[in-house]
């Protein structure tokens, strides 16, 4: 027809999206396109080289050996095989390889490039990896927080009756701290689900690395130096200063680590903007791919070392629990996962920059607050005094299905002089309500329970007793169990583990307002 355009199958071939070569049965290419050309990101001759040279070694005796079976008509299925291509950065393809026409030792290549996908695939792998260890390492943490927070009572029972002075007194001292350390330990593992418990306040970063600046230098040695270079004007930053101090400390440690002939240690700070007109340099490299810093005025700081550095396919990887780049046996792998944990948890970002053999720069960005507003978010109610009186009256319910946990702060709550009604369960809580609830002055209750839990029996409660008071107690974190039970009603937490003294505390504060 006149004027219509032809086109061979070459044609297409040429022009096709998809990579393709013609290759026969000892691997030899006689002719590629370009697209395959891109993707290999080489020019290799027009004819005579080897399809072998584009795949790495693993690849290399998997497609030689199908090209021998399709070759001898044992494989007739166009199945894909999974190959990596050898290039510089990492390259997955789908193969599909064809015998072209009948009797001829001519194949047809088609490579599609997956690793897009693949590095999709185990970024959704990694992420549910993440959740999962950060459920049971939440769940574990739960559980212990119930055991100590009756290890520390009954240490405080006893220290009533053996104060110092007396000959049992050291003994018990001794397992009160080393049920504190245990409960530093179960801190470390809510920060990495980000479920531990927060007091944040409003800080000046410069003092809380001044006040630091002492132990890291007994941390990291003679043999480093400590440089602090602060910047001005930085404005306050919101948080809890014991974890911000354990972020500071874990990332010392690990810079010391990689250090081990000497160096120095430079933690500087710095205000950052970050929007269109400044955005976050390239070199940084984040946790995850999708964790994205939100544009707004920050407090910088920067931990850099001049250690061994970290290998760049390993900068991402260094934030996951238990992966260390140390020997084994010479780390947890815990300690970047709990800092990651922590300043999310915050509200911050942390990036890492790294060159083997130059070092390893740690950047956090916290959210800058300007000292008026600071001031206005910081006013607090003033500290109870160390001799404070707790005694006091009224009729409490008790409902925690951990005996220990509830034997402990019965008696504590009963030495103090209330009179402590006692539940196992939500269903016996609101037994007991239902009984004498015109008698109940405060609730205390656990937050997680079998059957029917702590939120879920309050708001059955309060339908018929309005003004009864509530102290919710639970070993997650006050925000998670925020978003379960909702802002918008007041209620007061306290968290385990717990002291007496913390416990008898929050009660009459509540008992009394």
């Amino acid at each position: 027809m006149p004027g219509t355009l032809t086109l061979s199958l070459s044609d297409f071939i040429a022009t096709s999206p998809f990579a393709i070569a013609i290759i026969g049965q000892d691997g030899t290419v006689f002719d590629c396109n370009a697209s395959l050309r891109e993707l290999i990101k080489s020019r290799m001759p027009d004819a005579g080289w080897k399809f072998s040279d584009i795949l790495n070694e693993g690849a290399r005796t998997a497609v030689s050996d199908l090209i021998a079976r399709i070759a001898s008509g044992q494989e007739t299925d166009r199945k894909p095989l999974e190959i990596i291509l050898n290039m510089e950065e990492p390259t997955t393809a789908s193969l599909y390889l064809t015998r072209v026409g009948h009797g001829r030792n001519e194949l047809m290549a088609h490579l599609i490039n997956t690793t897009e996908q693949k590095n999709l695939e185990q970024r959704f792998t990694h992420s549910q990896k993440m959740q999962a260890v950060g459920q049971l390492a939440g769940g574990i943490a739960h559980d212990f927080n119930n055991l100590l927070t009756a290890m520390i009572g009954f240490c405080d029972l006893l220290l009533m009756r053996h104060p110092a002075g007396d000959q049992s007194f050291a003994d018990i001292m001794q397992i009160k701290q080393n049920a504190n350390r245990a409960a530093n330990l179960v801190r470390q593992l809510l920060a990495f689900s980000r479920r531990q418990t927060l007091q944040p306040k409003m800080l000046d970063i410069t003092d809380v690395l001044a006040e630091l600046s002492n132990l890291v230098r007994r941390l990291i040695g003679e043999n480093i130096e400590l440089r602090m270079v602060h910047g001005r004007d930085l404005g306050m930053v919101k948080a809890d200063q014991g974890q911000l101090e354990q972020v500071f400390i874990n990332l010392a440690v690990n810079a010391r680590d990689a250090m081990p002939r000497g160096g120095r240690l430079t933690i500087q700070t710095s205000s950052a903007k970050i929007d269109g007109r400044n955005p976050i340099s390239r070199d940084l490299v984040p946790p995850a791919e999708d964790d994205t810093i939100a544009d707004g005025e920050y407090v910088l700081v920067e931990v850099i070392d001049t250690g061994t550095g970290i290998p760049r396919p390993l900068l991402q990887k260094i934030f996951e629990p238990f992966f260390s780049t140390k020997e084994v046996g010479s780390g947890t792998g815990l300690g970047l996962a709990t800092a990651y944990g922590i300043v999310k948890q915050t509200g911050g970002y942390i990036y890492v920059q790294s060159q083997e053999g130059s070092g390893t720069t740690f950047s956090i960005f916290f959210k800058r607050y300007r000292q008026e507003a600071a001031a206005a978010a910081s006013e607090e109610t003033p500290e109870r005094q160390a001799n404070e009186d707790l005694t006091g009256k009224g009729t409490l319910l008790l409902v925690e299905d951990e005996a220990p946990v509830r034997a402990f702060a019965a008696r504590a709550l009963r030495n103090k002089g209330y009179t402590v009604l006692e539940a196992d369960c939500g269903e016996m809580g609101i037994e007991i309500m239902e009984k004498q609830g015109g008698e109940v002055d405060l609730i205390i209750t656990d937050v997680i329970m079998p059957g029917i839990n702590g939120p879920t029996m309050i708001e059955s409660v309060l339908a018929n007793f309005p003004r009864v008071k509530v102290i919710f107690i639970s070993g997650y974190a006050e925000d998670v169990f925020v978003k379960s039970y909702g802002s918008e009603r007041a209620f007061h937490f306290l968290p385990k583990p717990f002291t007496l003294k913390q416990l008898a505390s929050k009660v009459k504060e509540v008992i009394n307002e």
